[in-house]
């Protein structure tokens, strides 16, 4: 008997649980929704650039809601590879078309963090905010001395001359690095564009400073990389002002509403952890070959 009122009791408490997650996960959804008021939208960039696809969907869906009048991008980010930076910042730039872009650097906002900024309307930076690094960099290793101490050889089997560039069976010859060379130079002259363009500098300008070299907010201000020193509520204020926004913005959080349901209800970190399990929160990726 005992056992069995257990089981029921063990059963019904389930039942709220996953009653209690649904509601939470509707409440995210249609929460935003239902504030009236002209509204700006925080979306953040964190963590290594590796997949564009949530933060570009977020930018999108953005874009389509007439409600949001200003977006920020909140940025800690230490950069990432290459093409999904490029892809962000090209999202940014077609949601400029039709809302105000602000962008907002929290710890750091570098390489391709600082590439996905430079798409904004304006850039807020704290004083201490790590930017900069404009530039690309790829890194090989050789392990062939190491291998040849320990008794392993490596064969290689390719179709063409160059498909093993970079290999860590053998050196480099200066042929592949100046191939390499060229692929990077490239890149960073795409990189020193977007800047440019972004920030209404001379492409010499640019150039000077696109040597991989870190700046604090305050340097980047002073050497026009960004607009304005203050915090995310600064650009959230800024945001609102360029949007034409009249008195205290209503702000939104993507990604983050169902969680506000969650504190709401219970608080503490355990249950944000919770939170974060079961609703769907938003992260970003960390890959180990960042373009930096």
């Amino acid at each position: 008997m005992r056992r069995e009122v257990l089981r029921n009791l063990l059963a019904a408490f389930g039942v709220v649980f996953i009653a209690i997650i649904a509601l939470s996960v509707v409440v995210g959804v249609f929460m935003d929704s239902e504030i009236t008021g002209e509204k700006v939208a925080v979306v953040e960039l964190q963590g290594v650039i590796t997949d564009p696809a949530d933060v570009n969907q977020e930018l999108q869906d953005l874009a389509a809601r007439d409600d949001v009048k200003a977006v920020v991008l909140r940025i800690d980010s230490p950069g990432g590879a290459v093409g999904p930076s490029q892809e962000i910042h090209r999202e940014v730039e077609k949601l400029r078309e039709k809302k105000t872009v602000v962008a907002s650097m929290g710890t750091v906002a570098a390489s391709g963090g600082y590439y996905a900024a430079v798409a904004a309307e304006k850039i807020v930076a704290n004083p201490g905010t790590i930017t900069g690094s404009i530039g690309v960099i790829m890194e090989f290793f050789n392990a062939q001395e190491l291998l040849g101490k320990i008794g392993l050889k490596g064969y290689v089997i390719k179709s063409g001359k160059y498909k093993d560039v970079g290999s860590p069976l053998r050196e480099m010859e200066a042929e592949e690095r100046a191939l390499i060379q060229a692929a990077i130079d490239d890149v960073n002259r795409q990189f020193i564009k977007a800047v440019a363009e972004g920030r209404r500098l001379k492409t010499e300008e640019v150039e000077k400073i696109a040597d991989g070299r870190i700046f604090t907010g305050m340097q980047a201000k002073e050497q026009g990389l960004v607009d304005e020193l203050g915090s995310l509520s600064d650009a959230i204020t800024l945001s609102a002002r360029l949007a034409g926004i009249e008195g205290e913005p209503v702000v939104i959080y993507t990604g983050k509403s169902r969680i506000s349901f969650w504190k709401a209800m219970f608080g503490g970190t355990s249950v944000d952890s919770l939170a974060e399990l079961f609703s769907g929160l938003r992260l970003m990726y960390l890959m180990p070959n960042p373009a930096r």
